[in-house]
């Protein structure tokens, strides 16, 4: 996968949003529990995604009809559904001043095209370190998926099957796609919206 970035300044990426609003105290607060200064930038990054992975609940996975879309609502509720946590992950990296984006693939809602499509939400994190962009997916493991924090080969949740019509999107976003986030701001019932309202194409 030939990543590009949307823009070529990094600073674009660690600007915060109204979605990723690590100024608020609760993310400041879980950013002291989770980092510290000894900790180099691979580790932060891996930290933090294995955080949101795994102690972020997706909403799916536990049938929670609660829409979460700004990070330190994420953080404060528990859950959320992909591109809830991704604006999760992205705020905890921004705050450390690691470059943080947001990539989308296109995939089968469920397990056949006749059940419909829907955007999911990744992040990209940029390793100053290694001079390189590495793309992670925090939606959280289950039977089944498997991603990992992997700075050598992609390990993430899902894997596009071209032929049934599912994409990986290369661009790096600075923001959140208008799309996901007008999702999460017009419905209140998270299994409803997932199952008939996610967009279909970015």
């Amino acid at each position: 996968m030939n990543l590009k970035v949307e823009s070529e300044n990094l600073a674009n990426y660690l600007l915060e949003l109204k979605e990723v609003n690590y100024s608020n105290p609760r993310l400041k607060q879980k950013a002291d529990e989770l980092f510290n200064s000894n900790q180099t930038e691979i580790e932060k990054a891996k930290v933090a995604f294995e955080f949101v992975r795994d102690e972020i609940f997706h909403s799916w996975d536990i049938q929670s009809e609660r829409v979460t879309c700004n990070a330190s609502e994420v953080l404060e509720l528990k859950e959320g559904i992909c591109y809830a946590k991704s604006h999760l992950l992205a705020s905890l990296l921004r705050l450390q001043g690691i470059p943080t984006g947001f990539c989308y693939q296109r995939l089968m809602l469920f397990d056949t095209p006749e059940k419909g499509y829907c955007i999911h939400a990744l992040n990209a994190i940029f390793l100053k370190s290694l001079n390189k962009w590495i793309r992670v997916d925090a939606r959280g493991n289950k039977t089944g998926i498997d991603a990992q924090f992997s700075t050598e080969e992609e390990k993430l949740a899902f894997l596009i099957n071209e032929k049934l019509n599912e994409k990986d999107y290369p661009i790096i976003y600075t923001k959140p796609h208008p799309k996901t986030v007008t999702v999460l701001e017009e419905h209140t019932n998270a299994i409803e919206m997932y199952k008939n309202h996610l967009p279909e194409s970015l």
